[in-house]
């Protein structure tokens, strides 16, 4: 496995400290404390490339939190009333205007991540992808619509969606662009304003996110970023907000639920994951192997959808860990702001150690290790090389609890059914993969995978790239769904409006109850058949 060494970190890339500086003077729209200051205190921002600061960003308390969104609530009303049409051509040209400035989006994320650039691609390119499907088909899934009603002719019912009003989003910092827009971006369409609060190990990112959708038209207010500690920021958002989108640990997200709940506001969660990869006796395994390549190292595997466990079935089991060892031996290490390296660091110290800790525990319980498990210092502080286990202990932490590092375990089976079980042995319940030569069989596979998304012959990438379709958990994996129509009606309120051509359903002056009685019986009999024929 080769490596490359970056040097000073800032000075490899387009930006500047200059820079930085003015990213960070866009956190809650530059209005000071809500006691009227402008001084906060600061939290330094670090790159796990070289474990340097690069800037300092404001430390938010909770009231200036709730001042905040009490200035997003104030622009709210005026952002709804724009025609739908309008909302939509601001989110195509931030689409636009992301696309554009590509190379330096790039350089963010990567400076914040320590991820390889072509990772970091993955996120530039999918927020416009997300504008466009949203600018297109967001309109038609919050309009008017109309339903059955129970007497036809004599009365109509029709659903309308409002904003919900004020959204919070929670993201996280494995990916720290697309994350912070993709809950935003429905939000707004939608006729709601959002409030950002981004990890504090990531937050430039989305401050030049904040000053695209400004310069793409977006109203003063209507998207704003706090900043801070996640035990103090988080609460006071949850608090103030009307919805929050919450992406995280399920740790935190079952505190987040909880305090959602109390304030009866809805929310979403995007949670943890231990996901399978089942590789059938017919798979092609050279193309299995480059899958789970692509799946489980991506961004150092700090991704939540990310193969943990591979499942093999016997009869290919020996040239699937040869083709996956090989492959995995081939990657190079490196923190360049370049597309040489293949994989790049872990967030930061406190990471590492949780993923040393992981692969060291399965090892003394007789895990083996057939490819990397050692720390690289000499490629970055946090950097861990791409590995592959066998022989785990189905109790193990590798094996139950989420690694989100570049650690997989690949174990044999005898066949497709011990291998449905052992991927539904897990309280989680985000995404899986199914490898075959028969596509039909992958899909009935599939259906018995008790996952939000199975992917059939690729790891992940093409179920987060079906923007039409939803995305999100069974289980510990979360709640609610992002992607497609629910992605964006969730941000909404439902109201029906039902109408009455005849007046109250009731009998008429002067005509009998029972004679009523039985005409209404007589009519619900024939809206039964009615409603069973056109069905």
């Amino acid at each position: 496995m080769t490596s490359s060494m970056g040097s000073t970190p800032v000075s490899d890339t387009g930006l500047s400290s200059a820079r930085l500086e003015r990213l960070a003077d866009r956190v809650g729209g530059s209005t000071g404390r809500a006691d009227g200051s402008t001084e906060h205190q600061s939290i330094a921002v670090r790159t796990p490339i070289s474990d340097e600061a690069i800037g300092t960003i404001p430390a938010y308390e909770s009231a200036d939190v709730a001042a905040a969104v009490e200035r997003a609530r104030r622009a709210q009303s005026s952002w709804a009333a724009m025609p739908v049409e309008d909302r939509a051509a601001v989110i195509e040209r931030f689409g636009d205007l992301v696309a554009a400035n590509r190379d330096e989006l790039l350089d963010i994320v990567q400076l914040e991540t320590g991820k390889a650039r072509h990772h970091a691609l993955e996120e530039v390119v999918d927020v416009p992808l997300t504008c466009s499907y949203y600018a297109s088909a967001g309109p038609g899934a919050i309009a008017d619509d109309r339903r059955s009603a129970p007497i036809p002719i004599a009365s109509s019912a029709t659903v309308t969606r409002d904003p919900v009003g004020v959204v919070g989003v929670i993201s996280p910092w494995n990916y720290p662009l697309t994350l912070s827009m993709t809950d935003a971006i429905p939000a707004l369409l939608a006729g709601n304003v959002v409030v950002c609060k981004p990890d504090a190990k990531t937050p430039y990112i989305a401050l030049a996110l904040s000053e695209l959708l400004e310069e793409a038209g977006l109203p003063a207010d209507v998207f704003q970023i706090v900043t801070g500690e996640g035990a103090t920021v988080g609460p006071a958002l949850i608090d103030a907000v009307d919805y929050v989108a919450f992406t995280g640990s399920t740790e935190t997200g079952r505190i987040v639920a909880e305090q959602a709940g109390r304030n009866l506001i809805d929310c979403s969660l995007e949670l943890g994951g231990k996901n399978p990869m089942i590789v059938l006796d017919d798979a092609d395994v050279g193309m299995a192997a480059r899958g789970a390549v692509k799946g489980a190292f991506t961004n150092a595997g700090q991704l939540c959808l990310a193969p943990e466990r591979i499942y093999v079935d016997e009869r290919r089991y020996e040239a699937f860990l040869d083709a996956f060892v090989g492959a995995t031996r081939r990657l190079s290490m490196g923190l360049a702001f370049d597309y040489g390296p293949d994989v790049g660091s872990l967030i930061d110290e406190t990471h590492l150690e949780s993923v040393r800790g992981h692969v060291e525990d399965a090892v003394e319980d007789g895990a083996s290790v057939v490819s990397g498990g050692r720390a690289r210092p000499d490629v970055g502080p946090f950097c861990y090389e791409p590995t592959i286990l066998t022989d785990v202990d189905p109790d193990d932490r590798v094996a139950c609890e989420e690694t989100f590092g570049p650690v997989v375990s690949v174990t044999p089976v005898a066949g497709v059914d011990e291998a449905i079980e052992l991927a539904n042995d897990t309280e989680y319940g985000l995404n899986a993969s199914v490898w075959t030569g028969d596509r039909t069989r992958g899909k009935d596979v599939a259906r018995e995978i008790d996952c939000g998304t199975v992917c059939v012959n690729d790891p992940y990438t093409i179920g987060w790239g079906s923007v039409d379709a939803p995305m999100g958990g069974f289980g510990d994996s979360g709640l609610g769904r992002r992607h497609g129509p629910e992605g964006i009606t969730r941000f909404t309120e439902a109201r029906t409006i039902a109408t009455s051509r005849v007046g109250p359903l009731d009998a008429p002056p002067g005509v009998p109850t029972w004679l009523f009685a039985r005409a209404f019986t007589g009519l619900s009999a024939v809206q039964r058949r009615l409603t069973r024929w056109l069905s």
